[in-house]
């Protein structure tokens, strides 16, 4: 086994590579979105960002659509 194929075994083991929606990945994610749609000026976006933030520290779950929007902005 090379140092790189331990490497991406260590990173599915550990979810890291998963498209699940976890909270740190979701938030993080709105946090980048947030910034890229400010950019471009686009502010249906930007609340949706607000929205997912507001409940992750809220402690409250994000919707699904709006999680959606966010884990896809870039694709």
């Amino acid at each position: 086994m090379n140092a790189f194929s331990f490497g991406s075994v260590t990173r599915e083991r550990l979810g890291i590579v998963s498209d699940e929606p976890t909270p740190d990945k979701s938030i993080d994610a709105a946090w980048i979105v947030l910034e890229a749609a400010n950019d471009l000026g686009d502010q249906a976006t930007v609340e949706i960002c607000r929205r997912v933030i507001d409940a992750q520290l809220n402690g409250t779950p994000a919707t699904a659509s709006d999680l959606h929007i966010i884990l896809n902005y870039f694709r």
